[in-house]
């Protein structure tokens, strides 16, 4: 007669190997898709879905039919552009950095509800050459988790023939994770790192020098060990949102992580206790995570 631990235990690694075969369907599925396509051309942010596409779709087709490209623009933080650059040498990926211009569209810089559209079709304009030389698609990270916030830039990639084969593949960002862990992808438990402009709150004008402060800003508190964090732009003040586990050591070392904000050019430092919370400042339109 068998114990209820074992019979407990006998439950788990079945439930653990339907979720492994799960998660092999799932990738067989995406290399699937990629190799549908053919050639492709990766909206390459460096973030762990982007990295998990990027090094899946060059396995599955190749170098010569995998081109990793990187926005660069003052909405992408510094210490992103160079982990890319790091990654594609890491992975073997041919990898190029594209400059995009949304600072120059007013629409962008005026930071309404739409910022996002403007953003991806700039990303859209600086890969579309990009993509017709290769003969390539363009595809993008998305996974389906991101369906369901305020997303205006999935419409703008769909719009100009982008593809997002996590979604097709039926990708959660959880199953990203864990597929990148399985295969020794030192991105799997990266943070995430939206661009810099979703820290202003809407209706605030996108700037290069407000860009600045916060990449600096959240540099340095990285640079205390803080990983997961945002630092949100309210003009002179900044609200610092960090994971809750490490809330405590932010409020004990106080005085470091107001010197490395104000550093930064900020006079007031709030601590925002709910913690963080990705794409929060959506909370205005009902789609806060």
């Amino acid at each position: 007669m068998r114990l209820e631990g074992e019979l407990d235990l006998e439950l788990a690694e079945g439930l653990e190997d339907r979720r492994e075969d799960r998660l092999g369907d799932k990738l067989e599925a995406l290399r699937a898709e990629l190799l549908g396509l053919g050639r492709v051309v990766v909206a390459f942010s460096g973030g762990a879905d982007s990295a998990f596409v990027a090094r899946v779709a060059t396995e599955a087709l190749g170098a010569r039919s995998a081109l990793c490209a990187t926005a660069v623009s003052a909405s992408l933080a510094p210490v992103e552009l160079a982990d890319c650059r790091a990654l594609a040498s890491e992975w073997g990926l041919r990898w190029r950095a594209v400059e995009t211009t949304e600072l120059s569209e007013p629409a962008y810089v005026a930071n309404q509800t739409d910022r996002c559209y403007h953003c991806k079709s700039s990303l859209m304009e600086a890969l579309g050459p990009l993509a017709a030389d290769e003969a390539a698609t363009v595809v993008l990270g998305v996974n389906v988790d991101d369906l369901g916030d305020h997303r205006p830039g999935q419409q703008a990639a769909a719009e100009r023939g982008a593809r997002f084969p996590l979604v097709a593949a039926g990708f959660s960002k959880a199953d990203v994770r864990e597929v990148s862990r399985r295969l020794g992808l030192r991105t799997w438990d990266k943070p995430a790192a939206a661009c810099l402009a979703s820290r202003l709150p809407y209706g605030t004008p996108v700037t290069l020098g407000t860009l600045t402060k916060v990449a600096e800003a959240e540099s340095a508190l990285r640079a205390l060990g803080f990983r997961q964090l945002r630092v949100r732009h309210y003009g002179d003040l900044a609200r610092l949102e960090f994971e809750e586990l490490d809330l405590p050591a932010a409020v004990e070392r106080r005085d470091e992580v107001v010197a490395a904000v104000r550093g930064a050019g900020y006079r007031y430092v709030t601590l925002d206790l709910e913690g963080f919370r990705s794409g929060n400042l959506n909370g205005a339109l009902g789609g806060a995570r």
